[in-house]
This record gives C-alpha cells, structure tokens and sequence, in this order.
C-alpha cells in the first residue's frame, strides 16, 4: 500500500507540474492576444464594440478563469482551483459557439478595414508572435480545454479515493467531459452542415432538398446496381444521409453548365427499409446488399470486399 501510494503521489506531482507548465505557456500565448490585440484596439477605436466583442469573445474573462488556476496551482493548493475553474468552465462553450462567427468578421474586418489591416499585419511582425498570426491563436482555448481533459484525468488517477480533493477532481473531470461534449457538437453541427452544402451543390437543379434541419450526412460512394432483368451493371453515385438514399449519375460531359454535376435518379426513404447482405460474409471479392423497400427492391454490388462491408454497416445503422 505505501509503495502503491508513494508512485500515486510521484506521478501526480509529475502530471501537476506540467500542467503547471503548460498553464504558463498557455497564459503566455492568451497575454499576446490581449496585450497586442484588444487592449490597443478598444483603445485606439480602430474597431467598433460590437465588432471587438464578435473577434474575441469572452477571451479576457478566459485568461482571468487560467490566472487564478495558475495562482491556486503555484501554491499547490488544487482543490480550491479547481472549485473556481468548474464555475467558468461554460465559457469554453460560449467562446466555440461563436469562433465561426469571429473568424468570419476577422475576415471580413482584414478585407474592409484598411487601418486594422496595417495594424494586424505590424502586430503579427513582432518578434513576441513567432511567425504566427492572430488566426492561430483565436483556437487555443479549445485546444486547451482538450489539454485539460488528459491532465484532470491523469491527476484523478493518481490521487487516493479517500480524499477530499479527489472528490473535486472527480467532479473537475465530469464537467470539463461534458463541455467538450458541447464543443465537439459544436464542430460535429458545422462540419455536417458544410457536407450537406457539398452534396447539394455537386447536385444538378434544386428538385432534390439536401438540406433540410435534422438531417445527418454518413457516406458516399460508387457502387454498382444489379438490375432485376438481365440488364448491364449501372454505376452509380450513393449519397447516404441519415433518413435518405440518394441514387445519382454523372451529367452528360456536353452540358456545359452541369458536366462537372450529378443528376439525381431517385431518393429513397429509409424508415421504410430493411437491409440484407445476399453475399460477401467471407473475404471474397466483393458482395451484394440488398434493400428492400415497400414498392422496390435495390441490389447494390461492389467488388471491393472493405466497401460492401462499410457500406453495409452504415446502411443497417442508419435503418436502425
């Protein structure tokens, strides 16, 4: 037991010394922003309120919530830290809400506004910034919060489950889990957004609604449709999403509006669908899928083994 709790206690003093480190670093790299950036800024009135408050967000009150862990880490006094640092853990999730959005003005502002051009490109030249830009920084406190995970975890770990602080830890680790929950659907929401946009724009016309709220892109592919009668294979391009099947081929190469689009051939629902995999259960080449819906019955093939498989578990999970 003495042993067990001696190499507890060696590798959490490890873990909280570099937290501590890296702390330093990352406060280091916020006092950039705010030195360099906001301070001068609201006091040269180069950009509006409002627009200073969409680039930066809550960045100030981020740097103050890491200054006060910083002091409570310096003083190896974690416990009281941490109750301070759940407390304003939320603002990790406010300022992802609205990191699109600052980027989409900081371009915007680079673009229009002349003197904060000449401004941003004389800041970044200083050798505090490294070569780095302001573009770089605005994402750190994200990255940080996906540090902290790792390090709340390790402490917890290696703390002893009868004390006081490990309590605290405990409860550090499930907040700081379930606002990188909301920052992760955060992204995840804006990554399918762009993937639904994608598919809508490769799609000749506007007949075919991708976008529609709810909805979830999965994958997408070439594969080939056996007809019923003893027609050739026809290759075809599958959108999956999570309540769709979109069937498409390529436009004709002389349309000169579309030749680079797809036009769509059918849209089936799936909550009417069941799948099947007629064969391809051994490593073969390739396999066949079927799906039944009320009124048809598609065959898709592949002969490629990996992709009939993949296509198959994405189609059965999202029938499901």
């Amino acid at each position: 037991v003495e042993d067990q709790r001696a190499r507890w206690e060696r590798k959490r003093s490890r873990t909280a010394k570099e937290l501590l480190e890296t702390e330093h670093r990352y406060l280091e790299q916020l006092d950039l922003v705010l030195t360099y950036f906001v301070t001068i800024l609201k006091a040269k009135g180069t950009l509006k309120p409002a627009v200073l408050e969409t680039v930066f967000g809550p960045l100030e009150s981020l740097y103050l919530t890491s200054h006060d862990l910083s002091l409570h880490l310096e003083k190896g006094n974690l416990g009281a830290g941490l109750e301070n640092f759940c407390q304003s853990l939320d603002l990790y999730g406010h300022y992802a809400e609205n990191l699109e959005q600052a980027n989409k003005t900081l371009k915007e502002q680079v673009r229009k506004n002349k003197s904060f051009r000449r401004f941003k490109k004389l800041q970044e030249t200083r050798p505090q910034f490294q070569g780095r830009q302001l573009e770089d920084l605005l994402p750190l406190p994200l990255q940080r919060l996906h540090q902290y995970k790792h390090f709340f975890r390790d402490l917890l770990e290696n703390t002893s489950p009868d004390t006081a602080e490990y309590q605290k830890l405990a409860k550090t680790v499930k907040s700081v889990c379930e606002v990188s929950h909301w920052v992760q659907d955060i992204f995840d929401k804006k990554e399918n957004s762009l993937q639904l946009l994608r598919v809508q724009k490769l799609l000749k016309g506007q007949k075919t609604q991708v976008l529609t709220p709810g909805r979830w892109y999965i994958q997408e592919g070439w594969l080939l449709v056996v007809p019923s009668k003893g027609e050739e294979l026809k290759r075809r391009m599958f959108f999956l999403f999570s309540d769709i099947l979109i069937a498409a081929k390529p436009c004709h190469p002389l349309n000169l509006l579309n030749s680079n689009k797809l036009c769509c051939q059918a849209v089936y629902p799936l909550h009417q669908c069941s799948v099947d995999k007629v064969f391809g259960h051994t490593w073969s080449q390739g396999g066949l899928i079927s799906l039944s819906f009320p009124h048809k019955t598609l065959l898709l093939m592949s002969s490629n083994q990996q992709e009939i498989n993949d296509w198959y578990r994405s189609l059965t999970a999202a029938v499901r």
